[in-house]
């Protein structure tokens, strides 16, 4: 049955989208300086504009232009042409798009903020009826002065509406940002999540040595999204490796500028530059250790290729020290391109004792254990799985040491990818890895992303059935759901833009997960700098009504060591809670995310936790406590800092 609703799903996903006929529609707006009036943005006329008053008077933001179609559409986007003149004044930042059948009732589709340019810019959304379609502009992208303006704006429709499922969750509203991001990561103090593209907004190339990065950052408390360029730290920080420090802090290594370290600190809302790297790297990946320290490995895209063994830094001196006994070679693929690509996006998971297991992407499986010089030894193999170049490696049960591994390709491009899944549980660090196959996606994916959820299912989301780099042919928009309890996957509601190369994909604190990015490829045509924000099935009843869910009215303490106890007051029952590990992203790999069930003792409606006393399975790091109740609804996250010490 599941497998015929995925073919609706992925009929739907796959509706043309087109720019609608305009004859005969209307406009009303708040605001308009005569010679410059609404009805401009409707003539095909680039060389016209719709601007707000400035003379006698200039009209303050907000301003707002409403499009009336005169029937019902099939609505899926807007695009929004700035003005092509010579000027940029009025061209929009922050902004809200609605919709309505009748002009009185709106539904919010998007909110975000322009890019500050003359480009066109296009916000998609999942399908929804509207007769109305409404822009708000609430800021002027270059802070010039209190105007809106707009050369054309357009309505993006398809002949066919399907009317999503809660049951399947809801893929709901489109964040527009001013940079197409490739990375990113959720802050532990805000539940905000900072992303960055590389030294221009959308365009990586040519960023080598710029020690510049274009950063954006959303605050889902308020709907902002706000921009920063960073320079201090001498920094192009496309194609890194991330980790979330013992602290919470994005760690940010190699890229474009390939020696660097770059560190944000959400508490002082700044960057600091840490010590470089000994070998430089692009394309590594690195994991947060034990006892804190950041290890990493690979990476050949940049800095020159082949011998990027391992490495590891110290928060206790600020430095790095080569690991001569973490060689690079046991985990290299066998990509047709060579080093290049063979030692790229490591699934790595810091373990017990200061050691890291190397779950893929190669066929291979690894331990490193970092004290002194390193170690090396070999995990076994990935049961039958082939080389999974861009495939995902999620821990979703630490506890039990057990990683669910999806898809990828044995090429870093231009091959078939696999709808493998297997399920690789480990123990001890240095003993073989047990690996089991289970069973397989719907669809063949890589570039895909995989998330966590607090219930321990793992949706995943995005990916291309034959990967190429800055292409979006052959995308997958159906999604699916991982249930450890019967080893398979169901799916769920398809997303509405193809998030492919360079996409990502985090868990929020209030249980809902954010997909966005792909390309950053300068003027191509699959640029994506937005995001849409999926809410799971978990948080609706089976009417389609949003559920009531419990609510951590208090923690005996957020900042723990390992095996400490927590006491938490409820406002009702619940039946089980999980810690899972703030998350970073990019190029399909988060090696920060990972989950921990939690069986509590109940007195009343006050609860006791306890850590696992192992900080292998509880990594040092910022954390988000959810409490699920007996039907599964999860409570918006406590974040709880864990220390090793």
């Amino acid at each position: 049955m599941w497998r015929r609703l995925l073919s609706t799903l992925v009929a739907y996903a796959h509706l043309a989208v087109s720019q609608t006929d305009r004859t005969g529609w209307t406009v009303a707006v708040d605001s308009f300086q005569t010679g410059n009036e609404a009805t401009n943005v409707l003539d095909g006329n680039t060389a016209t504009i719709w601007h707000t008053q400035w003379t006698p008077v200039n009209v303050a933001l907000p301003h707002n232009i409403t499009i009336d179609m005169k029937k019902t559409y099939n609505v899926n986007g807007l695009t929004y042409l700035p003005r092509q003149d010579d000027y940029n004044n009025g061209n929009i930042g922050q902004h809200t798009i609605q919709v309505s059948l009748d002009g009185k009732t709106w539904t919010t589709t998007a909110i975000g903020t322009y890019i500050d340019d003359k480009s066109l810019k296009t916000t998609p959304w999942t399908t929804a009826q509207a007769r109305y379609v409404r822009l708000i502009a609430q800021t002027e992208a270059g802070g010039r002065g209190p105007w809106t303006s707009a050369a054309e704006i357009n309505i993006l429709s398809t002949a066919t509406y399907v009317k999503p499922l809660t049951n399947l969750g809801i893929w709901g509203m489109t964040v527009d940002f001013p940079i197409v991001p490739a990375a990113a990561a959720v802050l532990h103090d805000s539940g905000k999540v900072l992303m960055w593209s590389s030294y221009k907004p959308t365009d990586f190339n040519g960023g080598g040595g710029s020690g510049t990065t274009d950063t954006a950052t959303y605050d889902p408390a308020t709907g902002t999204v706000s921009q920063r360029i960073v320079t201090n730290t001498q920094h192009d920080m496309f194609c890194p490796g991330i980790s979330l420090d013992a602290s919470g802090r994005p760690f940010v290594t190699g890229g474009n500028d390939a020696a660097k370290l770059s560190i944000y600190d959400p508490n002082a809302n700044s960057w600091v530059a840490g010590p470089n790297m000994q070998i430089q790297r692009g394309y590594q990946a690195s994991a947060t250790l034990s006892d804190g320290r950041i290890f990493t490995i690979g990476g050949s895209w940049s800095g020159g290729e082949g011998n990027k063994n391992g490495e590891v830094w110290s928060p206790a001196t600020n430095t790095w020290t080569l690991l001569g006994g973490c060689p690079v070679a046991p985990m290299l693929t066998a990509d047709v391109r060579g080093a290049y690509r063979a030692d790229n996006h490591g699934w790595l998971f810091g373990w017990k004792s200061g050691s890291v297991f190397q779950a893929g992407p190669s066929k291979a499986m690894n331990w490193y254990t970092t004290s002194g010089t390193g170690a090396q030894k070999a995990a076994g193999l990935r049961s039958t799985d082939a080389d999974a170049m861009n495939g995902n490696a999620v821990m979703y049960d630490a506890a039990n040491g057990k990683i669910l591994t999806v898809g990828g390709a044995p090429n870093y491009q231009d091959n078939p990818a696999t709808s493998n899944a297997f399920i690789v549980t480990i123990g001890a660090p240095g003993t073989t890895a047990s690996p089991v196959k289970v069973g397989s996606m719907a669809n063949a994916r890589a570039f895909h992303n995989s998330v966590v959820m607090p219930d321990g299912k793992v949706l995943v989301v995005g990916g291309e059935s034959y990967p190429v780099p800055f292409s979006d042919d052959t995308s997958i928009f159906a999604s699916e759901l991982f249930n450890p309890a019967t080893s398979s996957f169901t799916p769920v509601n398809p997303i509405s833009v193809p998030r492919v190369y360079h996409s990502w994909a985090l868990l929020l604190p209030d249980a809902t997960i954010i997909s966005g990015g792909g390309g950053l490829c300068g003027a191509c045509a699959t640029n994506h700098p937005n995001a849409q924000i999926y809410s799971p099935a978990y948080l609706f009843n089976a009417d389609g009504s949003k559920a009531a869910r419990p609510v951590i009215n208090s923690a005996s303490s957020t900042n723990v060591v390992v095996g400490a106890k927590i006491t938490i007051t409820m406002n009702k029952a619940v039946a089980s809670f999980s810690l899972v590990r703030y998350g970073s992203a990019t190029h399909s790999v988060n090696t920060d995310q990972r989950r921990i069930p939690l069986t509590p003792t109940a007195s009343g409606l006050t609860y006791t936790v306890t850590v696992p006393s192992d900080s292998g399975v509880a990594l040092p790091g910022s954390w988000m406590l959810f409490a699920l109740d007996s039907a599964g609804v999860p409570s918006v996250a406590k974040t709880i800092l864990i220390r090793s010490s």
